[in-house]
């Protein structure tokens, strides 16, 4: 079978490998559809301080069961639909210890640190997987980029009748705003694409701001009376975006940064301690409470699960098309590179 391989930045090739077999408390995995997420692309682009070279890239996995091996719980069968925790923590170092595995110092998700998932059958231990009964494997595929937005939410504690802005609109920004708005927050989309912007507010954003067409800080005061967001969930990964977000944040405001800025950041460090801000790190998710949660709200809520899909390519196509996206990072939401027949 084919295998899409992260060779060195700027690289991808299609290479042969074999074919796994179920070991014991293993379940093999006939992929459906993987997506590309901005981790990926940093990767691609030579951006991303974790990614390891060559690797077999994907760990946004929409999957059907095979077959399992010896000691898998009876529930497991084949032809399910599922969807896999792509993280795998050490267990030993503070993090672990304390119950914060998302943040573990030796994470090795799947395409980063381990091989990934775009390739056609994969294996995994039975715990990882997240069974659904009527999500298809596209849906599923999405799972796990908006897990990253509802741990954001979590972690910043986001309040019924907040003002919440959430800087971006990709897939993560898009979980951020559907989590939000399931607390009953109050949603500031920004985003310098319309089109993003389009698919927050059928993810539940209740205002929008196209931050390339206007000034953003002004927006942001007319829309708060004056104040400021109470909450502002970073998902760019920008130092313009980390600033934008000290400045506009209300007094005594929250902010969750989730995504890694790509040059040091010059904060004015005045404003966190005059404001006395609360600044939070987000990584991953919490797998036991987000990955339920977000297949939860697919399968129960109308979320924009079509809208935000751009393209579904052939894993032929996977590598120019990931080439696009570098050269052109406005034009995709998402692409989906499928293993179905």
């Amino acid at each position: 079978m084919r295998a899409l391989y992260l060779s060195s930045p700027g690289k991808t090739e299609v290479k042969e490998i074999d074919r796994p077999v179920a070991q014991k408390g293993q379940v093999l995995l006939r992929v459906g559809m993987v997506g590309f997420c901005g981790g990926d692309l940093n990767g691609y682009r030579g951006l991303f301080p974790l990614q390891e070279f060559p690797n077999i890239l994907g760990h946004e996995i929409g999957a059907t069961i095979e077959s399992v091996g010896t000691g898998v719980p009876d529930r497991f069968k084949p032809g399910l639909k599922v969807t896999v925790n792509p993280y795998k923590n050490c267990g030993q170092c503070i993090s672990c210890r304390r119950n914060r595995p998302n943040a573990c110092i030796d994470n090795r998700t799947m395409g980063v640190r381990r091989p990934g998932a775009m390739t056609s059958y994969i294996t995994v231990p039975w715990e990882e997987l997240f069974v659904s009964e009527t999500l298809d494997v596209k849906a599923l595929a999405i799972v796990e980029p908006l897990t990253v937005g509802f741990h954001a939410v979590d972690r910043v504690h986001v309040c019924k009748g907040e003002r919440v802005a959430v800087f971006g609109c990709g897939v993560v920004g898009l979980g951020a705003i559907a989590a939000s708005a399931r607390k009953g927050a109050e949603i500031i989309a920004v985003d310098i694409e319309d089109k993003k912007l389009d698919l927050a507010r059928k993810a539940g954003a209740a205002h929008v701001i196209n931050s390339a067409k206007t000034d953003l800080s002004d927006m942001l005061r007319r829309m708060t009376l004056k104040d400021g967001p109470d909450v502002i969930i970073e998902a760019v990964g920008s130092s313009q975006t980390y600033k934008a977000a000290v400045e506009t944040l209300a007094f005594i405001g929250r902010a969750a940064f989730i995504g890694y800025a790509k040059t040091p950041v010059d904060f004015e460090t005045k404003l966190i301690v005059q404001k006395e801000l609360e600044i939070y790190g987000s990584r991953n998710c919490n797998v036991k409470i987000d990955f339920p949660a977000v297949i939860s709200m697919l399968e129960t809520t109308r979320f924009p699960v079509d809208d935000i899909i751009t393209c579904v390519v052939s894993i032929d196509d996977a590598g120019a098309r990931l080439a696009d996206w570098s050269n052109n990072l406005g034009r995709y939401t998402k692409i989906l590179v499928s293993f179905e027949n």
